[in-house]
């Protein structure tokens, strides 16, 4: 079968599409037939080397398809199931092997391009307003890259739970995106020199209870800076690279500030747990409560270019691997 490899970590070039064994399920595992993977910033990560996985592995986490075959001992999935599922490598390929334990019925209304668009960013949506932070009411916080994947789907959410949302974005016409997902406010990260104050500006004067930070270094300090006295920084990923070591001194000065890094992982360990929250997050898609925008979908030959323009903020919504996909005239780019 076809799968992209990654044999020495490094830069978007080391995705190589090769020809590799079928995979056979073992004890407690299904073979799943993957239609779509979705293309996250773990999987940089993972291509970078940043999590150190043996050489060579599949890189992508999150996916969608139907079981084509099953190990001894699994019980609640067969051949022919719908599933999907999260954080487990090998989905840039055109078959997995995945701990049935951990795959997600889909239901019959949520095809595969849905599911592997909303299922890893819908839950991390879900345990970062849920339970990283409880959005109240009434609460106006912050969403780094509102335009992103992930952006849109938090800053929905967000206002859905009666929130105001100031989101960031790098360009007019991203914040246009963010503000029709229901950003109250967008700030041009590009355009300001003060980020919090601007943020402060747009709030009153005052600081906010909680500022979502998927992007890390670049965003780390205005995002402190923006908060109120005992606000929360949820800092859940790192876009633009690892935060440096700081004085933990800062969040006493800051006002007795928390900070959590919270990871998706710790958050659908046990099998109930992921079954609700992703229970919880078909619903918001059947319900319309938010829209799943998928700009961009690659062939298993154009991974690099996805990853490149994922990390050149090239697109907005969701980027997908289509492992049956032709490679001519089907990446669909969103550039602005």
């Amino acid at each position: 079968m076809r799968a992209i490899q990654v044999y020495e970590v490094g830069g978007p070039e080391v995705l190589r599409e090769a020809e590799v064994e079928q995979p056979r399920p073992g004890p407690g595992e299904a073979v799943v037939a993957v239609a779509a993977s979705g293309v996250n910033f773990l999987d940089v990560y993972h291509r970078e080397g940043r999590y150190g996985l043996p050489l060579p592995f599949t890189p992508g986490s999150e996916g969608a398809g139907t079981v084509v075959d099953v190990g001894p001992g699994v019980t609640g999935v067969g051949v022919g199931d719908r599933v999907g599922w999260v954080e487990i490598p090998g989905t840039y390929a055109e078959r997995a092997v995945v701990d049935a334990s951990r795959l997600v019925p889909l239901p019959d209304d949520v095809d595969f391009e849905t599911a592997a668009a909303v299922l890893l960013q819908g839950m991390t949506a879900h345990y970062l307003v849920k339970d990283a932070y409880p959005v109240q009411e009434g609460d106006t916080v912050l969403v780094h890259a509102a335009a992103g994947g992930m952006g849109l789907l938090l800053t929905q959410i967000v206002t859905r739970l009666g929130g105001r949302v100031i989101g960031t974005t790098s360009t007019p016409a991203k914040a246009e995106l963010a503000k029709r997902a229901g950003a109250a406010e967008v700030v041009l990260s590009t355009a300001v020199d003060d980020l919090a104050a601007e943020v402060r500006r747009l709030n009153g004067g005052q600081g906010l209870p909680v500022v979502y930070d998927g992007v890390g270094a670049h965003t780390f300090d205005a995002s402190l800076a923006s908060l109120r006295a005992r606000g929360r920084l949820v800092l859940f990923g790192a876009a633009s690279g690892a935060v440096p070591p700081f004085d933990p001194m800062r969040l006493a000065r800051g006002g007795s500030l928390s900070l959590i890094r919270p990871s998706l992982g710790d958050y659908i360990a046990d099998r109930s747990e992921l079954l609700r929250r992703a229970a919880d997050v078909f619903e918001w898609v059947r319900s319309k409560a938010i829209e799943v925008t998928v700009t961009g979908r690659y062939a298993l030959s154009e991974a690099a270019d996805a990853h490149s323009d994922l990390e050149a903020r090239r697109t907005t919504g969701k980027l997908l691997v289509l492992p049956g996909a032709a490679a001519a005239g089907h990446r669909e780019e969103t550039r602005s």
